[in-house]
């Protein structure tokens, strides 16, 4: 059974100085987001969330503007306090940390990738990768030593001296995904980090995203829009609407066996073969040769084995009348 890194549990986020009423009141009436800002006042952020997310996984949490879905990923590491529900990260209780513990919790096991970067322009690239471990207290060249192999993994060498505003949109996203790992996290919170970015650079960062991810182990947890790129890099989906999670599955669940209408429009523009896999439609050998009586060897052969599959859908039993080619044993005589 794999590790499970981060658990929430029953999560509800409701912004407005009348949160605990408007808790009480959706809690026991089942009030919509519509109703629950008539009313109280009050915004639905999240709506009892649960979820697991595997250790060493890419988690991808997504749904249209509004779903909830930033606004969820920020209570792993609190920078928003839930309005209710438990939240355990690595089997720690975030929520029963104290400030300092809090801070020193965020510095050392959790960093964030950010959609819009987040550079420092009067710093230089290799400044701006170093900078979470000189928030640590980490001497200048132990720094810069670790700075200069994270810019090598997102293959940004020689560029350590420039400035942001020297660098393309795709070059600085690498900066501040380099910046990320630099300071060794156990857990990355990625924010829609390549929406902003033209589409083939989007992808290629993607695909330098997923080998990084497989050579490191890191468990993240990816917020985006839009599928094609949820189905891409994640081995798990969850999609929100309205502050709630309305599914969690494989992309393949996902797309195979959607949970409602509003997750069957989510997945009806994209290919089947982008995530069906073959065992998806396997059957057992033993349910295949179940339908047939075979002479001779008393097993199918293998020149019929694909003619098996083909047909192991006809709801009816094969006998040796119905093929008389078959009554002598095709292992011993492949006429």
């Amino acid at each position: 059974m794999s590790e499970i890194a981060i658990e929430l549990n029953n999560v509800w986020k409701i912004f407005g100085t009348r949160a605990e009423e408007a808790l009480k009141a959706v809690q026991s009436s089942s009030l919509s987001k519509a109703e629950m800002l008539s009313e109280f006042n009050c915004v639905l952020g999240v709506a009892n969330a649960n979820m697991q997310i595997e250790a060493g996984e890419i988690f991808c949490v997504m749904g249209l503007s509004g779903s909830g879905k930033s606004t969820l990923v920020r209570h792993i590491n609190r920078l928003l306090e839930p309005t209710a529900g438990s939240i355990h990260v690595n089997g720690v209780d975030v929520m029963a940390m104290n400030p300092q513990e809090l801070r020193n919790y965020r510095n050392a096991n959790i960093a964030m990738v950010f959609q819009n970067f987040g550079l420092m322009p009067h710093r230089s690239v290799l400044d701006n990768i170093a900078m979470p471990l000189e928030i640590r207290g980490i001497s200048k060249n132990q720094r810069l030593e670790a700075a200069e192999r994270c810019i090598e993994l997102v293959e940004l060498g020689g560029w350590g001296n420039k400035f942001a505003h020297e660098l393309s949109g795709g070059m600085q996203q690498r900066v501040g995904l380099a910046r990320a790992l630099a300071s060794d996290p156990e857990i990355l919170l990625m924010d829609e980090p390549f929406s902003a970015l033209d589409p083939l650079i989007r992808r290629q960062l993607q695909n330098q995203f997923m080998q990084l991810a497989a050579q490191m182990k890191k468990t993240t947890v990816f917020i985006t829009h839009d599928l094609d790129e949820a189905v891409r890099i994640g081995a798990h989906i969850a999609i929100m609407r309205d502050g709630a999670v309305v599914q969690i599955g494989t992309p393949e669940e996902i797309v195979m066996h959607p949970a409602d209408d509003y997750v069957a429009d989510f997945v009806a523009g994209i290919s089947r073969l982008k995530v069906v896999r073959a065992h998806a439609v396997m059957q057992p050998i033993e349910a295949i040769t179940a339908w047939f009586s075979i002479g001779g060897c008393g097993r199918i052969c293998q020149r019929y084995a694909s003619w098996a599959v083909d047909h192991s859908g006809d709801q009816q039993r094969y006998t040796l009348g119905d093929y008389p080619r078959w009554s002598a044993c095709w292992c011993r005589d492949p006429k």
